[in-house]
């Protein structure tokens, strides 16, 4: 059985089940803010293959802060690589991403409310547009994303979507919205699934769905391991035939150790 029909089979099993981990290492993100005056801190890599080309970041920088209560302020800087059939494996600066997280609705812990946030998102691509977007190129693109979460003791799920909106020649505004799920299996290890679809983003792109497994192993209280890997079910030769996602997570307490 093909791997692809696993994960799928995986996804579907925790659905049936009633989050997934908070963002990382899901492309489906959460509502829940950084830490007032706390920073997280991710040293990652990720990619995807798809019709003989392979592309992502290696390594990537991001980091969240908690600038207010409720409120995140996010960045993230890629070093981005592009491997073609038709190339070899180009790299350069890839778009850097700016976002700010407002929550503005609190979990009900003895009721059904979820707590939700409106994160806005902007991509800057940094150099010439006509280099391929995956390498830094293009044009800026901004993401305006709501995302909700509810929590039953060890189980988390969580959702959204939002609006891209995706200027340039060939470019289409599209659509992301992903849900996910998370089951905390001991105190510092937990895994998760989702599920997530995107409109078509080029004029001779395809729509696409994707499922990924993750996992999140907590080292110590500082230091954590994340990482996921999915396949799409919808076009996928052509959008996501394969991808990973792996990162080291360092949480500095507020007292900087």
């Amino acid at each position: 059985m093909s791997w692809k029909y696993i994960l799928w089979g995986i996804a579907f099993l925790f659905a049936l089940s009633t989050s997934a981990l908070a963002g990382p290492p899901f492309a489906t993100d959460d509502p829940v803010p950084t830490d007032y005056h706390g920073f997280e801190i991710y040293l990652y890599s990720e990619g995807t293959h798809s019709d003989g080309d392979t592309d992502g970041t290696l390594p990537g920088l991001e980091v969240n802060y908690g600038a207010a209560p409720n409120l995140q302020l996010s960045i993230a800087v890629p070093l981005a690589f592009d491997k073609g059939l038709g190339h070899g494996t180009l790299f350069d600066y890839g778009a850097t991403e700016l976002g700010v997280k407002y929550r503005f609705l609190q979990e009900d812990d003895d009721g059904w409310q979820p707590q939700a946030s409106f994160y806005p998102s902007v991509e800057i691509p940094i150099g010439d547009s006509d280099r391929p977007a995956s390498v830094g190129g293009g044009h800026a693109r901004y993401f305006l994303p709501i995302w909700v979460q509810k929590s039953y003791g060890a189980w988390t799920t969580f959702g959204g979507g939002g609006y891209w909106i995706n200027p340039g020649h060939g470019d289409l505004d599209y659509w992301f919205m992903g849900w996910a799920l998370q089951r905390q299996l001991t105190p510092d290890f937990a895994i998760g699934a989702e599920v997530f679809h995107q409109t078509k983003d080029t004029a001779i792109g395809e729509s696409s769905t994707g499922v990924n497994i993750g996992a999140i192993y907590d080292i110590n209280d500082r230091w954590h391991l994340v990482g996921s890997i999915g396949t799409g079910v919808q076009n996928a030769r052509q959008t996501d035939e394969s991808t990973y996602y792996f990162a080291v997570e360092w949480t500095p307490s507020l007292n900087g150790d």
